[in-house]
């Protein structure tokens, strides 16, 4: 898996086991390759017209397309990107094809997202080099969050909080390191109140307008803090997945795709990503790990709760945690209301 998402991102080919040679779009480097047919997902395909928008009910679902003429590269971004698909001319027509090798497509499009690449490729391309082989069996291998171990741990004194400890977290599998943030004495007669955060480089960091992750960040910290001056305790998972999972730069484009007015879940479809990719069962994990399967979690989202409880995980009560508004995020709060299904309360 770490030698397939490092070819991707490096532009070249994988190939799939028993399935045909995929070669990335948007990083390829080969630059004479040429195929007959692309891979991209549903809700790219749909925002192209070249499929309705039934079939792309499922966004992150592959789709198989062709055209009169064989793709180049040139002729192929456009067609993976929206931020050229406006200024270059399709070499059409188009249509999607028969998909005789699904399970490989999906594969690939999760392979894609794991390499923050746009989800696009050219279908057993001519002269496109060596490829890398990679098998499903690697990929479901690299999801099992059994793997996980505890890395290591120390105490943390933080703004919040002087009684705090951090536990770094890794899998062989995944270069990817999450961590805990324990605030208060960890004791097993009190439930500790949590939060999942996903990290988020623009609002955690340089302080974004566009989000609400930075003082979401901030005021789970001091509602631990407050726990902990009561006798309790508090965890801070700090999930390394960057843009609900599509990775930083994919979430940049889609930053700029809402500056032309799309809001936040069409402006992922228009890339051909999931509005939704997390990973929440290594939460779960993450929580087995330092002892703790009896959680009150900080959370406005619904999908979390589900998800932590289907891993196993006893969520015993859902806490409030909405921030205000301001300007430059009312719409993208609205968007996570109205349409990714978050609570006001």
């Amino acid at each position: 898996m770490a030698r397939a998402i490092d070819a991707l991102r490096h532009g070249w080919p994988i190939a799939l086991d028993g399935g045909p040679v995929l070669l990335p779009v948007e990083t390829a480097i080969a630059g004479e390759a040429k195929a007959e047919t692309m891979l991209i997902s549903a809700a790219r395909a749909a925002t192209l017209k070249l499929a309705n928008q039934r079939d792309a009910a499922e966004p992150h679902a592959p789709v198989l397309i062709g055209g009169a003429e064989a793709l180049d590269l040139v002729a192929a971004r456009p067609i993976a990107d929206p931020a050229l698909d406006m200024a270059n001319p399709f070499k059409g027509p188009f249509m999607a094809m028969p998909l005789d090798w699904h399970d490989h497509a999906v594969a690939a499009m999760e392979l894609a997202r794991l390499a923050g690449i746009l989800p696009a490729f050219l279908v057993d391309p001519r002269d496109a080099g060596e490829s890398e082989t990679v098998s499903g069996a690697d990929l479901i291998a690299w999801t099992d969050t059994d793997r996980l171990v505890i890395a290591t741990r120390a105490r943390l004194p933080v703004s919040a909080s002087e009684n705090a400890e951090i536990v770094a977290f890794r899998s062989a599998d995944d270069t990817r390191e999450h961590v805990a943030l324990v605030i208060g004495k960890q004791s097993s007669e009190r439930t500790p109140l949590v939060r999942l955060h996903s990290e988020c480089l623009t609002g955690d960091i340089f302080s974004s307008l566009k989000c609400d992750c930075g003082p979401q960040l901030d005021a789970a910290l001091h509602a631990m803090a407050e726990e902990a001056n009561k006798g309790g305790w508090g965890v801070l998972l700090y999930l390394r997945q960057e843009g609900r999972g599509i990775g930083l730069v994919n979430k940049l484009r889609a930053y700029r795709l809402q500056d032309q007015g799309f809001d936040t879940v069409d402006a992922n479809r228009r890339l051909g990503l999931p509005n939704e990719a997390r990973d929440f069962p290594v939460a779960a994990r993450m929580l087995e790990l330092i002892g703790q399967n009896k959680i009150r979690l900080m959370t406005n989202n619904p999908a979390k709760v589900a998800a932590l409880e289907a891993a196993g995980i006893v969520v015993t009560e859902r806490v409030q945690h909405q921030l205000p508004d301001n300007p430059h995020n009312a719409r993208y709060l609205a968007t996570k209301r109205d349409r990714s299904g978050h609570l006001l309360s």
